[in-house]
């Protein structure tokens, strides 16, 4: 199975990344310097969309960047683009090919502005237009659903953002990546088995909040390419505004819950859930929430909340792919879309 090798090539695959690409990350931080960068403003769709919310909570806490994510029709269909004067203008996408993420770095860049392409295929259209690339290096992604270039994807997000803080701490964290990675696919026989409770599941909510809000959205979007359910993502306090309303007994509900700042107020949303009787898969490295869980998906204790979403993401990955055999479907071949999907 094409997929599951990429699963599991995660580790080798980050520690590569962060042996190599550091001095691309810190040539990066000082032409954000340079440039006396006010904001950003990220171009991406699909998966990396999904690295791109990790960035605007990564780099607003961590570097103190208002980021916000571009909205390609702007640029396309309506010819209307943003001034975007003082921005750092970011693609990301894992081929680099789709024309509407080219365009919003072309439009940047035309704007005097700084740009940079977060791909894995150097030679691609994003990457040849920007003016800084960052190549995340994950190898021939073949399986259409993206795993490794998510983490990697991540992993150079986490790379720029250290360099930036020009903090010994956090390297040393991002450090320990490979090391976690391992320790969570380890647990990939007793994920194996807790899958065939859901395997026939036909909707849930996922929810997450801060770093793992990005989280949420991305174990969503692989459950809904690969099992076909239907799978909402939340924020666990916007969940709280309304979307609750639908749990019932038994109604399956994903939850990321790290410790760090956020735990306390997930872990409330999950102490409600439990007085609903909903069905709960918790990813945590916290007891408080593990405990309350049907099923339990544990992290390492260690792993510092900014980085959580690099690790808590393997398990979730996992449980989708046996999801995906539980219910007869084929993960390296989810019916109607392809590896590379060009919008405009």
């Amino acid at each position: 199975m094409i997929l599951h090798d990429e699963i599991l090539e995660q580790p080798q695959r980050l520690r590569h990344l962060l042996e190599s690409q550091r001095e691309t990350a810190q040539q990066i931080a000082l032409a954000i310097r340079a440039h006396d960068i006010q904001y950003v403003v990220i171009a991406a769709r699909g998966t990396s969309d999904n690295a791109a919310r990790y960035a605007t909570y990564l780099w607003g806490v961590l570097n103190g960047f208002p980021v916000a994510l571009a909205t390609p029709s702007l640029f396309t269909y309506y010819q209307t683009p943003p001034r975007m004067r003082g921005a750092l203008v970011v693609g990301i996408s894992q081929s680099g090919q789709s024309p509407d993420i080219v365009q919003v770095v072309e439009e940047g860049k035309r704007q005097g502005c700084l740009t940079l392409a977060i791909t894995n295929t150097p030679d691609s259209p994003l990457a040849q237009i920007a003016e800084y690339h960052f190549d995340i290096q994950a190898g021939a992604e073949r399986a259409v659903a993206a795993t490794k270039t998510y983490t990697a994807q991540l992993t150079a997000i986490t790379m720029i953002a250290a360099a930036l803080s020009e903090s010994s701490k956090l390297w040393a964290e991002l450090w320990q990546l490979p090391v976690w990675a391992e320790e969570v696919l380890k647990d990939e026989a007793r994920i194996e088995q807790a899958v065939q409770r859901y395997r026939y599941m036909e909707r849930c909510a996922v929810l997450g909040r801060g770093f793992n809000y990005a989280t949420a959205f991305e174990w969503a979007l692989k459950l809904k390419e690969l099992t076909y359910v239907a799978a909402e993502p939340y924020s666990s306090a916007d969940f709280l505004h309304g979307p609750i309303a639908m749990v019932q007994e038994g109604f399956p509900v994903m939850v990321v819950a790290p410790q760090g700042k956020i735990f306390v107020s997930v872990h409330q949303t999950l102490e409600q859930l439990r007085r609903l009787r909903a069905e709960t898969v918790v990813i945590s490295n916290g007891h408080e929430a593990l405990n309350q869980a049907t099923t339990a998906l544990p992290i390492p204790e260690g792993v510092p909340e900014w980085l959580s979403p690099l690790v808590s993401i393997l398990p979730a990955q996992l449980f989708t792919y046996y999801l995906t055999l539980a219910r007869g479907y084929d993960p390296d071949h989810p019916r109607t879309i392809f590896k590379v999907t060009r919008t405009e």
